[in-house]
């Protein structure tokens, strides 16, 4: 019984990785070209953070300031908002990447901050609350793949103004990724940081992954209904 099992186990695994990789590429591109083709442009991208560690930027944090910055320079966004506290790492994220955005030129007067967010659900909503609060109008969601799918139902129906996504592509990535940038992270260090996996238990983190935190309350009138 155990081996006529196998076949039909590793062939769904297989699909299933097929079927990722397909989607992995598929999704971004027709998102990107439909905006394109479109001529649809943002007042403001949400980008989402993610821990940085050993002083040097991972490839998602990488992929997601170097897909912004190719948006920026397109027309195709014209403010970034980059999102994200010191959740795992003494560094907020949101200023990391701001300072790795600096450095390829997006100009300071165009970057904001939003350093309150612990998930990701977090960042979605809290830069939204900032987007709002600038007058941003159109706002798109900037980021990898991955969340991008993981996060496509939640932006949908939880907000009132339209987030449109626009995940990076990793064929047009790979030719934007010839350089190395460095910074002095001293400026987005907190001071006093304990980790998120000392504060909270992960049941709780989970929680908020899922959107438990966000204080819907605030949004009554416009759109707000807890997860």
């Amino acid at each position: 019984m155990v081996k006529k099992l196998v076949l039909p186990i590793s062939l769904s695994v297989m699909l299933i990785s097929m079927w990722g990789c397909v989607s992995y590429r598929k999704r971004p591109a027709k998102l990107y070209n439909t905006v394109v083709a479109n001529g649809e442009s943002f007042d403001a991208a949400i980008v989402p953070g993610i821990q940085f560690k050993d002083h040097k930027w991972d490839s998602v944090m990488k992929g997601r300031v170097l897909w912004a910055d190719f948006l920026y320079r397109k027309g195709i966004i014209r403010n970034i908002i980059f999102s994200g506290s010191a959740v795992y790492s003494p560094y907020y994220e949101a200023k990391i990447m701001g300072l790795y955005a600096r450095q390829l030129g997006v100009p300071e007067k165009h970057i904001f901050y939003e350093t309150q967010a612990e998930h990701s659900t977090e960042n979605i909503y809290y830069a939204y609350e900032l987007a709002r609060k600038q007058g941003f109008k159109t706002i798109a969601l900037v980021t990898d793949p991955f969340q991008s799918s993981l996060t496509k139902g939640f932006t949908k129906r939880r907000f009132a103004t339209k987030i449109q996504h626009i995940p990076f592509m990793v064929d047009t990535l790979r030719m934007l990724n010839d350089k190395e940038y460095t910074i002095d992270p001293a400026p987005a260090l907190k001071a006093d940081f304990v980790s998120i996996t000392e504060r909270e238990s992960w049941f709780k983190r989970l929680r908020g992954t899922l959107g438990a935190f966000i204080p819907w309350e605030n949004t009554k009138g416009r759109k707000a209904a807890p997860l």
